[in-house]
């Protein structure tokens, strides 16, 4: 008796499976269109939160430079020093705006013209506390706050606390409009399979500070990439990056019916960089059609 009610199961089972697998299969298809017409490279990771072992991954070990998604990485890197006791995240910290070059150890400052919070640039020489430099590093993207941040917690212990989470490639090596070392190729770099193993740590809790630091990324100021064509109610925590030929967007989302997953799309060498963003928006929209499909 239980073999003639577990056999229909099984090809239920059977069916959806494969019905899912010919889904991700003509997502692919419609991910790589979209590429193809767009001038510029792209790396894609997309992974399930969920037991399915559903995932897409293009281009995904290919190197970008990391733009402002090296960001995320500090503030994991904040949250452990803090949870091992070298500060409280309330203390206070002096806003300043002198930084060393790796290259030689000269001095050199910020430009307020290329930065995205201006309003840290009327607080120099004052002090605000830890917490707020990092929730301006990550919502609206301030490079002062991440200097100061990268001075405090030291970018070689940034990497390695991506190391021990699996990320095997990206590399901080240091902070932003560090133009001796821009010049000399010493960039911060990551990967779309990197960036979605740190995202995902953060999704599953494995990182110390995971449930604050989704509530910081949600509060994300820049929202006309992975979230530009996707309906109000998907929650989503995530955090863009941008330079010169480059956008990125790095994310954790959830349906209102309970699915979540990591969406992680990175570009370099666009041409039309309004082209550019519109695509990314597109493949988001279509991850998100096959979420809303496929699974549960």
């Amino acid at each position: 008796m239980k073999v003639i009610f577990l056999l229909p199961l099984c090809i239920l089972l059977a069916c959806t499976g494969a019905r899912d697998k010919s889904e991700l299969e003509t997502l692919e298809k419609d991910i790589l269109s979209l590429m193809q017409a767009t001038e510029g490279d792209f790396g894609i990771a997309f992974r399930m939160l969920d037991d399915s072992g559903s995932q897409l991954l293009i281009n995904e070990k290919e190197v970008f430079h990391a733009a402002s998604t090296m960001k995320t990485p500090v503030m994991i890197e904040l949250f452990k020093q803090a949870e091992e006791g070298k500060f409280d995240l309330q203390d206070s910290i002096l806003i300043v705006n002198e930084f060393t070059s790796i290259v030689d150890g000269s001095t050199f400052s910020m430009d307020l013209g290329v930065d995205s919070q201006e309003g840290l640039y009327e607080m120099i020489g004052e002090k605000t506390t830890i917490y707020e430099l990092m929730y301006q590093m990550i919502i609206k993207s301030s490079n002062l706050a991440t200097n100061i941040l990268i001075d405090l917690v030291g970018a070689d212990n940034v990497t390695q606390t991506m190391r021990d989470l699996g990320a095997e490639d990206i590399e901080v090596l240091r902070g932003v409009e560090d133009l001796k070392a821009f010049d000399a190729g010493l960039s911060n770099t990551t990967t779309a399979l990197d960036m979605m193993l740190i995202m995902e740590a953060i999704a599953l809790g494995k990182v110390e500070g995971s449930e604050e630091m989704v509530t910081i990324l949600s509060d994300q100021y820049f929202k006309d990439l992975i979230p530009k064509l996707l309906p109000e109610d998907v929650k989503i925590a995530h955090k863009t990056g941008s330079i010169t030929g480059v956008q990125h967007d790095a994310a954790i989302l959830e349906l209102p019916e309970g699915k979540r997953y990591v969406l992680v799309i990175l570009s370099k060498n666009l041409v039309d960089v309004a082209a550019g963003k519109e695509t990314i928006a597109r493949i988001s929209r279509l991850v998100f059609e096959y979420v809303s499909r496929t699974g549960m």
